[in-house]
């Protein structure tokens, strides 16, 4: 067991929105004190007035700003941090290799990877003064299989599934557990939409006919069901679909229905 199991602490990056928004909102919820970041302060501020979370403007992809988290949580948590959840990241763009944008793919590495790396880096001396706790990585299915479109994300997950695996054999003999949560699709408001360049039909059609896609509360329900696992329990790997998605390539969608003047 951790020293501090009833100081409960927790980092959420990615806070101000999607699956960011419903861990943070599910951890307050189950006795962490959480402090919550991402880069929208409006965001933040409604998620702190409707919780009671502790919130931080911090862009991952910054060294600087994520020097600063490194101090407001040493400053909130004296005990250490607990938990690390690392969501920030996200999608951009679904152009083929032939016709890639790399400063899209160099943003999506910024903040998937680099940003997750540097959090981690950041704030692991906390979590060994909390005397151990569980560091969680969210990548994706799309770190496992590629498809048509994916190169730049399918990469970038990647790279962030190995750090997680390294970092893991790095901490092997502490009390420190490296958690991944690869989910499929998840339909929340921003993903899509964001990927797609604001494109709200083209967003909504990513989800159309599926039966029940995951939401950003079912993803928060499983990270908070593996840290709060017994101590000496570590799921290394959690791959998470929506039943009508079998695989990557296989997701079942109902036919549309037509509507028919009488």
């Amino acid at each position: 067991m951790h020293k501090n199991e009833n100081q409960r602490t927790a980092v959420v990056t990615g806070a101000s929105s999607g699956i960011g928004r419903a861990v943070a909102r599910r951890l307050q919820a189950d006795g962490f004190h959480v402090l919550a970041v991402a880069r929208r302060g409006d965001r933040l501020e409604a998620l702190a007035a409707e919780t009671g979370v502790s919130t931080l403007v911090v862009d991952v992809s910054d060294g600087a700003s994520v020097d600063r988290l490194a101090e407001r949580a040493a400053e909130l948590f004296p005990q250490g941090v607990s938990a690390l959840i690392n969501v920030a990241g996200g999608a951009l763009g679904v152009d083929w290799v032939e016709r890639a944008d790399f400063e899209k793919w160099t943003g999506m590495y910024a903040s998937n990877v680099l940003g997750a790396g540097r959090v981690t880096k950041a704030l692991l001396p906390q979590i060994r003064t909390a005397g151990g706790g569980d560091i969680v990585f969210l990548t994706s299915t799309a770190a496992q299989v590629a498809y048509e479109g994916g190169s730049g994300y399918n990469a970038a997950k990647a790279a962030e599934h190995m750090l997680a695996a390294a970092l893991r054999l790095e901490l092997a003999g502490e009390p420190i557990r490296v958690i991944e949560v690869a989910p499929g699709l998840v339909h929340t408001d921003e993903f899509s939409l964001t990927r797609l360049g604001g494109d709200q039909a083209a967003a909504d059609a990513v989800y159309e006919g599926v039966e029940k896609p995951l939401t950003a509360q079912d993803v928060a329900d499983v990270i908070a069901y593996s840290i709060e696992l017994p101590a000496h329990v570590n799921l290394d790997l959690i791959t998470m679909r929506p039943v009508a998605q079998a695989a990557a390539h296989k997701l079942m969608r109902r036919p549309l229905e037509v509507k028919r003047t009488p």
